[in-house]
């Protein structure tokens, strides 16, 4: 049960012709805004997708699919407040040794325009701006994560709540001019993710809390590697899960921890490389509702497909990682970002022989916009705070992983997920004391 939580923790100017020889053959598309897409009519999407993706479509593709040709390269540009911190650190942040972050306070490391051809430092630049991308205070979100076996749900399920909050590099001014950007003087932390299991029964009430340090940053000799401490109410006690946990196959599941949001790693510990650039069609911006707003959402009848939603072209750089430990599950793994908001579309991942082993996809939702057929969020799902009014985030709401060796896969949904900050800092210490998880029980 505990390794099966791991799971849990987380969650320009040339016409692009790199990846469009290696994975699609570009040109126009034969679609516009406002098009549906049938399973008949599922070729014309060919030139737009990964090359492992169309091999494995599938999974994704079915009939009675009804996929809407979303807005072309619409604009998600951040918080202002994000773009301002951007800017006023602008030049500052560095790549060191062995793909490590110098001299970073806030905003995006590299705003500069990446040379994916001539720039060796070009992968490592873009994975930071990934790792660093605008995600207002974190996440907080109610989940429903499912497992998959040939289109059939397994009875094993999670059920809860989780919530990530920022501790440092943040973009307040006030906080920046007061602390760095630090959200308590001193802080050594990144951020602090925790998680509460509501269902099932067996599971309620098993609660988890990860810390993330500002040391992961640096050259993997002096990387300090997260903390997580999990309370299990069968032991009545807390236990501590070791950092190697984060890339074993978890028990039950094809997901390891760090294939949520497609990287939830530590950089240093791989190293990176920037293959090239491709327009690329992906569920960007969803407009159907599902967990905890609709739990009868149509998946498709692998129960892991995004085709009855919105796509839409976005430009992506597609980078690709290599593990520094030999141990580790993958041989390497390629991820498709978008090269405005940062969020990924898409990743690969190939097992020790080489071979296409999983594919991960995520769906989106904007900050600015309603779902339409979501009637529980009228009064706004996402607020502004006094520091940053208009948040402008790109939130990733859900996470498939299929196993095309096996047929399996798993999906975990929180279509509810926001940035919004708790109210005050005493409740912020509170929630991410490691005591909390044992108080009153």
């Amino acid at each position: 049960m505990i390794r099966s939580l791991i799971i849990l923790v987380a969650v320009l100017a040339l016409p692009l012709v790199a990846i469009a020889q290696e994975d699609t053959a570009g040109g126009t598309p034969t679609f516009v805004e406002g098009d549906v897409i049938t399973n008949d009519k599922v070729e014309s999407l060919k030139p737009f997708l990964p090359e492992q993706f169309w091999s494995n479509r599938d999974f994704f593709f079915y009939e009675g699919m009804q996929l809407e040709i979303g807005p072309f390269q619409r604009d998600y540009s951040e918080a202002p407040e994000y773009l301002a911190a951007t800017e006023r650190f602008k030049g500052q942040a560095k790549i060191g040794p062995a793909s490590s972050l110098e001299n970073y306070t806030a905003g995006r490391p590299f705003p500069e325009k990446i040379d994916c051809a001539g720039d060796p430092d070009a992968g490592t630049k873009i994975i930071w701006n990934f790792d660093y991308q605008w995600d207002g205070d974190g996440s907080n979100s109610n989940y429903y994560y499912s497992y998959w076996d040939r289109g059939e749900e397994l009875p094993l399920y999670f059920q809860g709540t989780a919530k990530t909050i920022l501790l440092s590099h943040r973009i307040e001014k006030q906080m920046l001019d007061e602390d760095n950007g630090d959200l308590f003087r001193g802080e050594k932390r990144k951020n602090a993710f925790g998680v509460e299991v509501e269902a099932p029964f067996d599971a309620r009430g098993i609660m988890l809390m990860t810390y993330r340090y500002k040391e992961s940053d640096r050259p993997t000799a002096e990387t300090k590697n997260d903390d997580t401490w999990v309370y299990v109410p069968t032991l009545r006690r807390v236990r501590r899960i070791s950092a190697a946990q984060r890339t074993d196959a978890v028990s039950g599941t094809d997901f390891t921890f760090d294939d949520l949001r497609s990287f939830a790693g530590i950089v240093p510990q791989y190293t990176w490389e920037c293959l090239g650039e491709a327009d690329i069609l992906a569920p960007m911006n969803s407009r159907v509702a599902a967990y905890p707003y609709n739990e009868d959402r149509n998946f498709g009848p692998y129960g892991l497909s995004y085709a009855d939603d919105r796509w839409e072209m976005r430009k992506a750089w597609k980078i690709r990682f290599i593990p520094e430990n030999s141990d580790h599950p993958y041989h390497h793994k390629d991820i498709y970002i978008d090269q405005q908001t940062y969020v990924a579309l898409y990743s690969f991942a190939y097992d020790r022989k080489n071979e296409l082993w999983k594919i991960i996809t995520h769906n989106h939702r904007w900050s600015g916009d309603e779902l339409t057929d979501d009637t529980k969020s009228k009064d706004g799902w996402y607020h502004g705070w006094d520091a940053v009014p208009e948040p402008r985030d790109m939130r990733v709401v859900s996470d498939t992983i299929v196993n095309v060796q096996t047929g399996t896969g798993n999906r975990i949904e929180f279509w509810d997920s926001h940035g919004t900050p708790l109210k005050s800092k005493g409740k912020i210490r509170r929630y991410i004391d490691v005591g909390r998880l044992t108080k009153g029980r």
